[in-house]
């Protein structure tokens, strides 16, 4: 494992977080009161977001 990014990856990564941004602010106030419940803070509800649809992308 290497510890950077190449541009093409850092660039899909801010990509990705971008959207994920995006979802969040769409997201029902419910549904952020349920996701911040369960990670605590926005920054880690969207880090879990980013991460479920980075990985849901490898497997695809």
């Amino acid at each position: 494992m290497t510890d950077s990014f190449s541009e093409t990856q850092a660039s899909v990564l801010i990509g990705t977080a971008e959207k994920m941004i995006e979802v969040w602010n769409r997201l029902s106030a419910q549904r952020q009161a349920a996701l911040l419940a369960r990670f605590g803070t926005q920054e880690n509800a969207i880090a879990a977001l980013v991460t479920t649809h980075l990985l849901q992308d490898q497997d695809a």
